[in-house]
């Protein structure tokens, strides 16, 4: 018998070469190189910054995957979806563009380096855009690895927005955590915000650290498992990482091999057979 192929989907902020160099962006870019190399189908989505070329990197709009509507905060804004290959791979790497959002020559800081004001905005149309996507592919991921804070949210819609969609029925969703600056937003104007379909403000309180907004702990909290993406963390960080009370996988250099990772994958579809 045929063993079918584990399907990997990876929802990244950043990616190489299509952004600058970080530690999300580097191991988002090998990671699924690896994948690819070991037998897993894999799907990459990411937004559409843009600080990204679209002449060099040869995106192209997927017009079948285009035309949907995402409400944020009562207002309509539509989904554009456009592709590329991952340099040196044919793994396809899927682009959430809208105009309003994404069009702007700069990721997430102006030319002051002051946050945008509608980041909480941008990371709730991309999460929101980014399950509906791939709701219309029609592909039901084994495993949904998050990287970065604009992914937080995943995790939760997952298991309360859509937790009866038969698409997420057996994904393992794992989110990456990172000694990186999450954006820092207050709770009363990120919780009504963040409340896509059915959700009330009261629904995202796992999200709440005092009177802010604590993107992390909410992500862990909704994970079934955590990564630890940098090899240093944080006090913040670590206190999520405590709290969260789940499978933990050590920070795996990506300079001598991502197998731990694989393996960390296979062994979260193992405990749920046992």
């Amino acid at each position: 018998m045929i063993q079918a192929k584990k399907k990997i989907l990876l929802i990244t902020q950043e990616m190489e070469p299509y952004t600058g160099l970080s530690e999300i962006a580097e191991l988002a870019y090998r990671l699924p190189l690896f994948l690819n190399d070991n037998k897993c189908e894999i799907r990459i989505l990411m937004p559409r910054f843009g600080t990204i070329n679209e002449r060099r990197h040869r995106l192209h709009e997927v017009v079948r995957l285009s035309g949907m509507n995402i409400i944020v905060n009562d207002d309509d804004y539509p989904l554009i979806i456009k592709v590329a290959s991952l340099p040196n791979s044919r793994i396809q790497v899927y682009f959430l563009d809208n105009d309003e959002f994404f069009k702007r020559k700069s990721v997430f800081e102006d030319s002051e380096g002051q946050s945008f004001e509608d980041n909480i905005d941008r990371a709730v149309f991309f999460c929101k855009g980014a399950i509906e996507t791939v709701r219309k592919f029609g592909w039901a991921p084994d495993i949904i690895h998050c990287h970065g804070w604009m992914t937080s949210l995943i995790p939760l819609y997952i298991r309360t927005a859509y937790k009866n969609d038969p698409i997420f029925q057996s994904s393992k969703i794992v989110y990456s955590l990172y000694d990186t600056l999450q954006q820092e937003f207050s709770f009363d104007e990120f919780a009504p915000k963040a409340s896509i379909n059915n959700l009330e403000a009261d629904d995202l309180l796992d999200y709440r650290t005092s009177e802010l907004a604590d993107l992390h702990k909410g992500a862990t909290i909704y994970a079934d498992a955590i990564v630890r993406g940098s090899e240093q963390m944080s006090e913040s960080v670590e206190s999520s990482l405590v709290l969260a009370e789940k499978p933990v996988l050590d920070y795996t250099n990506v300079e001598t091999g991502l197998a731990p990772i694989l393996e960390f994958y296979n062994s979260l579809e193992a405990a749920e057979v046992s």
